[in-house]
């Protein structure tokens, strides 16, 4: 049976698609780039913008003041005590736009311009992450013009530093945490599948990233007059590194896999019924063959195994042409991509075994943790998961797909481990939008889209 009341929303929507543009537009003119202080005042305005715009719908709506740039917080609580509270996160920062020259225009003057999918909009942020707020903000503007009010009890919460490494963002969640409380955090800073299909993210990897550094003789020496008898740090690194993987593409590192879980049955469905082909995606990068655990598909490599990568080998004379020398040290860099069940302290503790296990005599070892994360999951059985999927599917005709992501988002992590929050990741996004690179693009469809399956969900949630 058809909503009344989301079939007007949808109207609504469509009716004032350019009105929404044009808000968005105003957002994108504004260079919030974080990680430059010659931008801390456009970022305080884009603060003060979004925060404007948030009031002007009716929130209650402030600055939230940090060690750094300030974070914005609105509430809109009056669907009554029996509604789910959701909290919406953002960002309004954005990437440097650098190297400026490969742009086709100027990157705070947002472009519309023809496309293989129709008019699509170039700027910097236009997809990361300001067209996915506004398009988030756009269905709720549209919901309150309709109907006068929201379906559920909502707080946005829209962060300025998320393209610097949210330094502040830990110290805001602890502050705020009475503001934040909710029973789920929305977030739209993903991708849909492909442009008709769209997709929950229900899993995320973890991250361990470590240096391993292997010192040796007390300075580095002639190989010839030392060569032999003197150890050789890089010879003895790379022998542990070697014996990282068995014939099998398996980590050897002692209880890596402890406590990984199977994929559920249905995810695993939801996967094959995408169609997704192996071998035109490792064809795109130039390889033929996937070189993790043999018998696993490309997606469950990517989306639910661990890893361990070696990042970057240093050591020794790196200049142009020969020099004899045995060096002194030698050191690599790497990356744990975890799932979830693993614990990151175990899985350092257990590289550190297996390195000095295998230490030849007179090699030390030294080792520089970086940071760690667990890997997360989303219960796809969660009411809010399965009211998005309805939502979704009425907005697209077809079942979104249930999305594994092999990186790591540090925000999602922090709402879980400090305010106990799961988040739901759906997002409208496409792999091409050049993400942090030049001429980075939203196409107006998506962006149209996403309005409307935001609005669906939000009444879907209320449901």
């Amino acid at each position: 049976m058809s909503n009344p009341s989301i079939d007007a929303i949808l109207a609504h929507i469509d009716a004032h698609l350019d009105d929404s543009r044009a808000r968005w537009f105003d957002l994108l003119r504004i260079p919030s780039i974080s990680a430059q202080p010659a931008h801390k005042q456009d970022c305080i305005r884009a603060a003060a913008h979004a925060r404007d715009l948030l009031a002007g719908m009716g929130f209650e709506a402030r600055l939230a003041e940090t060690a750094g740039l300030p974070g914005v917080i609105a509430t809109h609580l009056k669907a009554g005590a029996h509604a789910p509270r959701v909290l919406f996160y953002g960002h309004y920062d954005v990437q440097p736009a650098d190297p400026l020259e490969l742009w086709h225009a100027d990157p705070f003057n947002p472009q519309l311009v023809d496309g293989p999918h129709g008019k699509r909009v170039i700027a910097r942020g236009a997809v990361d992450d300001k067209g996915q707020v506004m398009m988030v903000l756009e269905a709720i503007r549209a919901s309150l013009a309709v109907t006068g009010r929201l379906p559920v009890n909502l707080t946005v919460l829209l962060e300025g530093e998320e393209e610097c490494g949210s330094p502040s963002l830990e110290a805001m969640l602890n502050a705020e945490r009475h503001a934040l409380a909710a029973d789920f955090v929305l977030v739209a800073d993903t991708n849909m599948w492909n442009i008709d299909t769209p997709a929950i993210t229900t899993s995320l990897r973890g991250l361990a990233a470590m240096e391993l550094k292997i010192t040796g003789p007390n300075r580095d020496l002639h190989s010839g007059l030392f060569g032999g008898p003197a150890l050789n740090p890089i010879r003895a690194l790379t022998r542990i590194l070697g014996d990282l993987f068995d014939e099998n593409g398996t980590i050897r590192i002692p209880g890596f896999y402890d406590g990984i879980t199977q994929i559920p049955e249905d995810v695993l469905k939801s996967w094959r019924a995408t169609g997704f082909d192996d071998a035109a995606w490792l064809g795109a990068i130039g390889l033929a063959h996937a070189s993790g655990e043999h018998g696993r598909s490309v997606l469950e490599q990517n989306w639910a195994r661990p890893t361990a990568e070696i990042n970057g080998i240093f050591g020794g004379y790196q200049g142009d042409g020969s020099k004899t020398v045995i060096p002194a040290e030698a050191g690599a860099k790497l990356t744990f991509r975890l799932v979830p069940g693993q614990d990151p302290e175990r899985v350092i503790q257990g590289f550190k075994h297996f390195v000095t296990e295998r230490l030849l005599p007179d090699a030390r070892a030294e080792f520089t943790v970086f940071g760690a994360s667990a890997g997360l999951t989303v219960p796809i059985d969660a009411p809010y998961v399965v009211a998005a999927r309805h939502a979704l599917e009425a907005e697209f005709g077809k079942p979104p797909v249930l999305a594994g992501c092999g990186a790591s988002i540090p925000v999602v992590e922090a709402f879980e481990r400090q305010l106990g929050l799961k988040t739901l990741l759906v997002g409208f996004g496409l792999d091409d939008d050049c993400i942090h690179s030049p001429n980075e693009k939203f196409e107006l469809r998506c962006f149209h889209r996403g309005m409307r399956a935001e609005a669906r969900m939000l009444a879907a949630f209320a449901a």
